[in-house]
């Protein structure tokens, strides 16, 4: 592979990994809890594609979600492997509570494997990444890069999300600035709804990931788009959906 196509290689795995941060960004009330599903999601980066799944359930003291992203099509031609995030965790009266995250990347040249456990009796997260060892304080609320997407829809679902939050991203805490732009009609590959429109950054970032939220799926991002200096550069919209049906022991098909 030339040198030229190696640095876009990692140029459109880089954007990848933002999908997956952007997919996984108050108050919570004793209100409608939360859906299990499964869905599927078509990446736009540059010119190549990806497919996003995701997989979200009940479990026997909380939940459980996973996100996986793999290069498609002409992609392939310069990526290989996968990004596979996952989280345990539990709500409460005061929202969305982290338990366990899991990161594995083979699909980058950093190729790093991430575990963190919150521990909020002793207020810290302890983990690893790679062979580095990390022990951080906290202070207040924290969501991981998965947990923090299903504290946002919980609380559409409930009232109205918050306007900062604090994130672990890899071993830094990082607060994200969120609003609410409206609402509007959106058209995806699974259909056409009237959506909400959430955008986040981290503060000072020329950054802006915006999702489109649908209540009727539960306030699910059907469409997550990232503009940095203001032109798009990356869009994943959601081609299927599957709510899963825990009485029947599976769900319904993709």
């Amino acid at each position: 592979m030339s040198r030229k196509s190696k640095i876009h290689s990692s140029l459109i795995a880089g954007s990848m990994i933002w999908v997956l941060v952007a997919l996984s960004v108050g108050n919570a009330g004793a209100a409608q809890p939360l859906t299990p599903y499964r869905a599927e999601y078509k990446v736009k980066i540059s010119v190549l594609s990806g497919k996003l799944t995701t997989e979200f359930r009940r479990t026997s003291d909380g939940y459980s979600a996973k996100s996986t992203i793999e290069p498609a099509g002409l992609a392939n031609i310069f990526l290989n492997g996968s990004i596979e995030e996952s989280s345990t965790f539990t709500v409460t009266d005061g929202g969305v509570v982290p338990a366990l995250y899991r990161s594995m990347d083979t699909l980058t040249k950093d190729q790093k494997e991430m575990n963190f456990s919150f521990d909020w009796d002793r207020h810290e997260v302890a983990g690893t990444i790679g062979e580095a060892n990390y022990v951080i304080p906290l202070e207040g609320p924290v969501h991981d890069r998965v947990t923090i997407q299903y504290e946002l829809m919980y609380e559409l679902m409930n009232g109205s999300p918050a306007d900062n939050y604090v994130m672990l991203n890899e071993e830094e805490l990082r607060p994200i600035v969120v609003s609410n732009i409206g609402k509007k009609q959106v058209k995806v590959p699974f259909g056409t709804f009237e959506a909400v429109g959430i955008q986040h950054r981290t503060e000072d970032s020329s950054r802006v990931s915006t999702l489109w939220c649908v209540e009727k799926l539960g306030f699910l991002p059907v469409i997550i788009e990232q503009h940095r200096d203001g032109k798009l550069r990356a869009r994943a919209v959601l081609n299927e959906y599957a709510p899963i049906d825990e009485s029947q022991g599976g769900s319904d098909q993709l």
